[in-house]
């Protein structure tokens, strides 16, 4: 199982971070943890959504799809 999930920083609510795991808790503390380049100056944030696939290809697709124009405003609407 691999999952596609997006972040929402806590402190600043208008930055979202959009990734693919297949250990959805133990990324997220490591996220948390300030163990990421990329999420550590939003220190904290919060699980907004995930998709689980059977699939690990299909994750990773709907990884970049989230990450496009299209994908962002998909996930504010359903997320």
């Amino acid at each position: 199982m691999k999952y596609a999930y997006m972040l929402q920083s806590k402190v600043n609510p208008s930055r979202y971070y959009v990734g693919s795991t297949r250990d959805l808790k133990k990324r997220f503390n490591a996220h948390n943890a300030g163990h990421s380049e990329h999420t550590r100056k939003y220190l904290p944030w919060e699980l907004r959504g995930y998709v689980a696939f059977s699939e690990p290809a299909k994750a990773d697709k709907f990884e970049a799809y989230l990450k496009t124009g299209s994908g962002r405003a998909f996930a504010k609407r359903h997320f």
